[in-house]
């Protein structure tokens, strides 16, 4: 090979990737190139990548065409460092000096840009084409950035690591969406990793072809099938995890600091005390010389991230907190934030998508209600949270309506397992125990604001409510005589909805000559130590009725001439609930 040729080789990808295909070359023969553009698209199963030029020159060889899949460290192109550039030299470099990924390179084209030195005063430092185009893409001033190439000029890699670590954007603190990654160990990636599948061919007849992440996606989906899961629920009040978090947010501010924690950190760092209690929920199943066995590898939590690329595409990827029991909130928080922001800049490599034991995604996040997403061979366990609100038949109350009925925000979570080693009972403990840590128990709070370095506020209890054991009743604070006495009429309310729909046939009008229904003492609101004034006090919304009515003496009046008319229904002893439901819908609403 000439003095002036390099060669360009697949970068390597983590120690269990042992090839790539090329997915797309950005670049023909014959093109000048500078140092840290990209030159060609790779797709492994998880991610795509870019790998760019080690230096400036001329592309003189292009030795894999798309669609080849070629080993880790084979040759993708030769460049002709120098050649029809802009006058940067390189030495003869090995093969393996050469790979994209080398941390020495050839000094790569430069040009003066001002940028102020400590002194304040502007002077000329060389920065290369690549860092410049790169700094423009992501809007980094390369004012901030100090250079670690040759007379402290800026590389591309030094605009990597400013962006690496800009602060996290607000729209970073959750993830969404389930993840299609494998936790069973494999692993894939790039140093200059793209979220999504390779660009997509266009057949003849229209089809498109699914390579990269997303043909990697249809194989996971089909491996997931062979799983065999179950999926438990719980609805978790939130107001304590709702109050804390301003806290938080409020002493950080006050400190003078600029992070902001969001429900997902919190939720995320109280799955991994859960598991804490129950660690069989990050145990996982596989076959060792094809004898069934619970493997135990430590709990290793995966943040499913919705990843949008350039050209407006999705993908999903779950970057992996290692060992995350083992960290306190602050060390939790910024491997959290780290991962997260890797991803969406593109900087995550292999060991950072592999092995995850046990998954958080929040679909909650664009509004869903609940969730049983798909749980990948190798994971234990995956939890989905819901969005966070009012339960829906409150949702037209005022919330000093709904403060006096004691009515709080919560959220569902589910918990789908792999029940070859995970059981229901263990799910179900799982749910209840992060139920109990986001309501405050056991000094969960106290330990995020300790970590933090931040003083807890006085006089703020946690025990705001308690959640119930097993079989035990919870213990809530006593209301006051006037909340007692709503929430009675509330109780007596439905209790008086319930009697129309069972009994209402009774005092039907069905005798052709007229003569009087026997009727039914329960249809009275007399019995039920109900007054006009008390009935105008409920809300219609707390009754589940499909009748119009803003409160209970309006609704009354309605489900009279819908139950006690000259047609009756009895349809209460009906044993399928979904059926019940569908006839009360129809019936009240009169469609």
């Amino acid at each position: 090979m000439p003095q002036s040729t390099m060669q360009v080789t697949l970068p390597e990808m983590g120690e269990s990737v042992t090839e790539g295909t090329v997915a797309k070359w950005l670049k023909q023969l014959g093109d000048t190139v500078r140092e840290g553009e990209a030159l060609v698209e790779v797709t492994t199963d998880k991610v795509d990548a870019e790998v760019p030029a080690p230096a400036s020159g001329k592309l003189v060889k292009i030795l894999a065409d798309a669609g080849k899949t070629i080993a880790v460290g084979a040759p993708l192109a030769e460049i002709e460092v120098g050649a029809d550039g802009d006058g940067a030299t390189a030495k003869a470099t090995s093969p393996a000096a050469a790979q994209p990924t080398a941390v020495e390179a050839p000094p790569p084209a430069v040009k003066s840009t001002p940028a102020a030195p400590d002194g304040g005063v502007k002077s000329a430092v060389e920065v290369t084409e690549g860092a410049e185009l790169l700094a423009k893409a992501k809007g980094i001033d390369l004012a901030t950035i100090k250079g670690t190439g040759p007379g402290g000029s800026i590389r591309r890699r030094d605009v990597l690591q400013a962006i690496e670590q800009q602060p996290a954007s607000e729209d970073q603190k959750a993830p969404t969406l389930p993840s299609p990654t494998s936790g069973g160990g494999k692993k894939a990636g790039l140093s200059d990793v793209t979220a999504g599948s390779a660009v997509p061919a266009q057949s003849p007849t229209g089809s498109i072809a699914l390579r990269g992440g997303a043909a990697a996606l249809v194989k996971y989906m089909e491996e997931s099938l062979q799983v065999p899961t179950a999926t438990s629920f719980r609805t978790v009040r939130v107001d304590v995890l709702d109050q804390r978090r301003r806290q938080l947010n409020q002493a950080m501010q006050a400190a003078g600091r600029p992070e902001k924690l969001s429900y997902t950190h919190l939720i995320a760092f109280a799955i991994t005390r859960a598991v804490r209690d129950v660690p069989s929920m990050a145990i996982t199943f596989d076959r060792i010389d094809g004898t069934p066995a619970r493997i135990a590898r430590g709990v290793h939590l995966g943040l499913a991230v919705d990843v949008q690329r350039q050209d407006g595409s999705r993908m999903l990827l779950v970057p992996v907190i290692r060992d995350a029991d083992r960290l306190d909130f602050a060390a939790f928080r910024d491997q959290y934030e780290t991962l997260v922001s890797k991803a969406r800049i593109g900087k995550l490599v292999a060991d950072d998508l592999s092995g995850a034991t046990i998954v958080l995604t929040n679909p909650g996040g664009i509004g869903t209600v609940a969730s049983v997403p798909r749980l990948m061979k190798g994971q234990g366990t995956i939890v989905a949270t819901g969005a966070i609100g009012y339960p829906p038949e409150f949702t037209a109350i005022a919330d000093s309506g709904l403060r006096q009925l004691g009515v709080s925000k919560v959220m569902t979570m589910t918990s789908t397992y792999d029940h070859r080693v995970i059981q229901g009972a263990e799910s179900g403990e799982f749910l209840r125990r992060i139920d109990e840590l986001l309501a405050g128990a056991d000094g969960f709070y106290e330990s995020v604001f300790e970590s933090l370095r931040l003083a807890a506020p006085a006089g703020i209890s946690d025990a705001a409510r308690s959640v119930a054991p097993a079989g035990e009743a919870a213990v809530v604070a006593a209301p006051t005589t006037a909340e007692a006495e709503l929430l009675r009429a509330v109780a007596a309310g439905m209790a008086l909805v319930s009697a129309y729909r069972t009994h209402g046939h009774l005092a039907a009008r069905l005798d052709p000559l007229g003569s009087a229904p026997p009727g039914d003492p329960s249809l009275d609101p007399v019995n039920h130590g109900l007054t006009p004034q008390l009935m105008e006090a409920v809300p219609a919304a707390v009754l589940r009725v499909r009748v119009p009515g803003e409160n209970l003496a309006e609704v009354l009046t309605h489900l009279r001439e819908t139950y006690c008319s000259t047609i009756a229904y009895e349809i209460e002893h009906i044993s399928s609930h979904e059926q019940r439901n569908w006839l009360r819908e129809r019936i009240e609403s009169g469609r």
